[in-house]
């Protein structure tokens, strides 16, 4: 084989395996920061793991199967050190919401996004993503963190019976706000303060420093560790507390309860599911999650390659768009195998290992055991951790997701956009999809408005000069048409035009049409419309089809000295009609004059 043939294979292996660039680079320096970077994650996501199977409706266990699956495949395919895959706030919520509480629904919707994520990754269509505009996925969220939030209230205050649908939650919750149960409001208030006051004491730590004495890095580094690890402790100290009353025999608290034991089987995803002595087919599970099968891994992909690409730019490498398609749509259907729901990054987890220096994918291998030693050896104490303090967690890590900054960002910067991101915020809390879905149309309208009617720069005078501002599309032409007769032709005495063409890559046979119509109206009326600085490809393009009078300029003076002679005199420029030896070779030409 020859040796181009071997740099290209080995290449392409490690495109498809990143694993395989630093590996060998490999060093015990790097083991030492991975390994505490796992850590701080694990002691994060176990908690959270717990929390946000309760926002997914499923049993607290589900959350744990879904947060390990992605720490292994990840550190095969990943082309990001810092993203760990697993459940989140967001999708927890849409999983919630597709699924109807029902876990087999949520492991074959695992199974399902990850088939359309990998398929996206392999056909290299992660550009769809690009059609969900940044007020669409503002406008998302913040909905999103308010629907967790107050859905996290009842647990809060240890309310029962509240509904899940958001205006009759709200609605309940007020209704019944007289039943709350002291012990659950005290514990889950005092815990959402101190998990506010641990973060405030992590993002306002001073820098570490190389002079520090002994006793200061001791001290630091116990403040560092108990604020990283502030979910983990917060969730413990409850557990411990809820404990202590149930061995007195008091029950003030409403406790997660019972836990399935263990590791989950690893068997196939459910196909069929059987209640009430009646048994779904996959057709009918299929068509039950309706638009879930493609909001999910959607939003998915979006929400996973977004905190991929912020913490890149951040901390300057590169990822791979497509590889990471590939990764996230591994891990779903692996992880439907062992009962995960759809996962995807988490931007606050992501943040806790970035923060912690890691250096590797790696540092994902020891919060994957970590998960796994948990689920083994400690779901049996994880009974006991009362639900106030799991929605402590839940609303402290949702709260930043309402970002009030956009909206005033956008007042200043282009209030269009409010326009898609209020859409979307209003919508999402009646259903989501109709909200992501009329957001982005109306995104997408403002683009075609964009395209049908651009802005055009007009220069009046004895010679109408007009100036497409962007580029001419079918959608532009009959706007452009009008514009041009209106000033040109239908004024007294008719004038002649010139378009002036700098910012137009391309034209589509729509507008070479309406071009050749338009230099037939000035022919009629007896003036001339010429063109200026056209792109090699557009003017061979209208060098191709023929057009009756087509005249173009390599500047604008050149067309107005030409336009303003007399009649019958020949031009001082190339044109069609005089250089038919140029036109000739620039059809020919693959670069052009």
């Amino acid at each position: 084989m020859a040796p181009d043939t071997c740099c290209c294979s080995a290449a392409a292996l490690r495109r498809r395996l990143p694993v395989l660039a630093w590996l060998p680079d490999y060093s015990l320096q790097w083991l030492r920061l991975d390994f505490i970077a796992g850590l701080s994650v694990g002691l994060t996501v176990i908690p959270q793991a717990l929390a946000y199977a309760e926002v997914a409706g499923l049993p607290p266990q589900y959350g744990l199967y879904s947060a390990f699956m992605g720490c292994f495949v990840y550190f095969f395919l990943g082309t990001s050190r810092d993203v760990t895959l697993g459940p989140t706030a967001i999708m927890s919520l849409l999983v919630s919401f597709y699924t109807f509480r029902e876990p087999a629904y949520a492991v074959l919707l695992a199974f399902l996004s990850g088939c359309i994520q990998l398929a996206m990754g392999l056909l290299h269509l992660g550009f769809l993503l690009d059609f969900i505009s940044c007020p669409v996925i503002k406008g998302f969220t913040s909905a999103a963190s308010i629907t967790i939030g107050f859905g996290q209230i009842k647990n809060l205050l240890g309310l029962q019976k509240i509904p899940r649908q958001f205006f009759l939650q709200v609605y309940h919750t007020f209704l019944h706000i007289g039943e709350t149960r002291v012990g659950d409001a005290v514990l889950g208030l005092a815990s959402m303060l101190l998990l506010l006051v641990l973060k405030c004491m992590r993002e306002h730590m001073p820098p570490p420093h190389p002079e520090m004495p002994l006793a200061v890095k001791f001290s630091r580094g116990l403040v560092w560790t108990v604020t990283t690890a502030r979910n983990a402790l917060v969730v413990s100290s409850a557990a411990l507390i809820a404990y202590a009353f149930e061995v007195t025999g008091s029950h003030p608290f409403v406790l997660t309860g019972k836990i399935a034991e263990g590791l989950p089987p690893v068997r196939i995803p459910p196909f069929s599911v059987t209640t009430d002595n009646k048994t779904i087919s996959f057709s009918e599970m299929v068509q039950d999650m309706g638009a879930g099968l493609a909001v999910v891994p959607l939003m998915g992909l979006l929400e996973s390659i977004a905190v991929a690409k912020s913490f890149a730019s951040q901390n300057n490498y590169r990822i791979d768009a497509n590889q990471e398609l590939l990764a996230i749509g591994l891990t779903n259907v692996l992880g439907s195998l062992v009962s995960s729901y759809p996962v995807t990054g988490s931007f606050g987890r992501t943040a806790v290992n970035a923060q912690t220096g890691v250096c590797t994918p790696a540092g994902g291998l020891v919060t994957g055991v970590l998960v796994l030693l948990s689920l083994n050896y400690l779901t049996s104490l994880f009974s006991y951790i009362p639900k106030s303090a799991l929605a402590a967690v839940i609303i402290t890590a949702v709260a930043p997701l309402f970002d009030v900054k956009i909206f005033r960002s956008l007042w200043h910067v282009q209030r269009l956009d409010l326009l898609p991101l209020c859409v979307t915020f209003l919508l999402s809390f009646w259903e989501i999809q109709y909200g992501i879905l009329a957001g982005s149309l109306v995104s997408l309208l403002i683009l075609l408005h964009s395209v049908a009617r651009p802005k055009t720069q007009v220069s009046e005078g004895q010679i109408f000069v007009l100036q497409p501002a962007s580029g001419l599309y079918f959608p532009a032409i009959d706007a452009l048409r009008e514009a041009i007769t209106n000033q040109a032709l239908e004024a007294s005495p008719p004038r002649s035009a010139v378009l002036e063409c700098t910012h137009i890559s391309s034209v589509d046979y729509t507008v070479i049409v309406g071009l050749g119509e338009l230099l037939e109206d000035f022919q009629k009326k007896g003036v001339a419309l010429a063109f200026v600085g056209l792109q090699v490809p557009v003017l061979r393009t209208l060098l191709a089809a023929n057009l009756k009078g087509f005249r173009y300029f390599t500047t604008l003076e050149e067309a107005e000295k030409f336009l303003q002679q007399e009649p019958g005199t020949e031009p001082n420029s190339i044109h069609e009609d005089a250089v038919p030896e140029q036109r000739s070779s620039l059809l020919k030409s693959p670069s052009g004059p």
